[in-house]
């Protein structure tokens, strides 16, 4: 397994990163970066390297081995010795279309020998527990999915999927790597802490929470968050949801707020609610964070069967990086040191974290956490 990386910031450095690239043939590009690079970098290599499967979106920052940037584009090409790459596409225009976009991704991938689904999403209008639901139907609850939902900022208007049909605002992509020669460990954790009273979910349906403790949602959100509330896109970010059991006990999922109905009084979550669970209020401090960053790290780390240097795919929640602001890049240095520049490191910051917990397959949308997908191949015995 050879991994090739360059982060694009002017011009010219495309023609000399398809320079650069020339002997090491990828059999997959993975893209992260604002939607004219995308756009940029897709035209290029429909007619130079049109054969090599790409994937990317766009982002609420970069990470690559130099750190965090923004308005850059993270390229990071792969070379596997004996692992095959299929790729897979479909349209999800609405929302509600979620779960049949994952089944037709699935459709699109066959089981046999399949190892990983790394699957992107549109940010926006997507639910992504019901879009991880579509595959597993299709796929069994024995393939391990990660991945994560496209960024736009902090804006919350249009984010962007590149695969190889184009770059398109309303679309799932994945690729599935097949071979008994490819090793995968993940890892998930946040660091954010609970507050306040655990609130019953008394109307929801869904992502989209209507009522707890037979309030309406969004007046309750409001209320906690004072003047937090002139911005709650932002506020969302910064205040998400502890989803708990009906014994109130936690479950390990966060919720994030990706937009609110004024009219019903609701909260539309990036991923399904338990109807018959409750929620809390969480905040963090920017140590707890990168803490959540390095324990994500090492639980990846204790699960690799393998001491060859491999890939690190990182997939952060953009609320995260707005808590951490200038210290952001700790969290990624965080993992660094864990893998001991064993692995190249390449993500972005997020709208939804796509990964089981550790130690599972069952895999689940998460929000405000680190998520890494580490990958590594052994080598063909000579």
């Amino acid at each position: 397994m050879r991994v090739i990386q360059t982060v694009l910031r002017q011009a010219s450095d495309l023609a000399e990163m398809l320079v650069a690239w020339g002997d090491v043939k990828p059999q997959l590009m993975l893209a992260f970066g604002p939607v004219h690079w995308l756009k940029a970098l897709d035209t290029q290599l429909s007619s130079q390297l049109a054969h090599v499967p790409r994937l990317g979106c766009t982002s609420a920052g970069e990470i690559s081995n130099q750190g965090v940037t923004d308005n850059s584009c993270v390229v990071t090409g792969i070379r596997f010795e004996s692992v095959r790459v299929l790729a897979a596409s479909a349209c999800l225009a609405q929302m509600s279309e979620s779960f049949v976009a994952g089944q037709r991704l699935g459709q699109q991938l066959p089981k046999a020998g399949l190892r990983l689904v790394w699957v992107l999403g549109q940010g926006i209008h997507i639910n992504g527990s019901a879009l991880i639901a579509g595959l597993v139907d299709v796929l069994g609850d024995q393939v391990l999915i990660t991945g994560g939902l496209a960024g736009d900022g902090a804006a919350f208007k249009t984010s962007f999927v590149l695969d190889n049909s184009g770059v398109h605002p309303d679309r799932v992509s994945c690729v599935g790597l097949y071979g008994e020669q490819l090793q995968v460990a993940h890892g998930s954790f946040g660091g954010w802490e609970q507050f306040g009273p655990a609130r019953k979910v008394t109307r929801c349906q869904d992502n989209v929470l209507f009522e707890l403790d037979g309030e309406p949602a969004l007046e309750i959100y409001k209320r906690y968050l004072g003047d937090h509330a002139r911005n709650l896109l932002i506020s969302g970010l910064l205040f998400p949801m502890a989803m708990l059991g009906q014994d109130q006990s936690d479950v390990g999922l966060i919720r994030t707020i990706l937009g609110v109905d004024e009219a019903q009084g609701s909260l539309i979550l990036a991923g399904d609610i338990d109807p018959q669970g409750y929620l809390r209020l969480m905040h963090a401090s920017t140590d707890a964070l990168v803490d959540g960053a390095e324990t994500a790290a090492r639980l990846a780390s204790a699960c690799a069967s393998s001491s060859a240097e491999g890939l690190a795919l990182l997939v952060s929640c953009v609320g995260r990086k707005l808590v951490m602001g200038d210290r952001v890049d700790e969290e990624v240095e965080a993992v660094a040191d864990v893998f001991r520049q064993k692995a190249t490191l390449a993500g972005f910051y997020s709208y939804g974290e796509i990964c089981p917990m550790s130690g599972a397959l069952d895999c689940k949308l998460h929000n405000q956490t680190m998520t890494i997908t580490y990958l590594t191949e052994t080598p063909v015995a000579s």
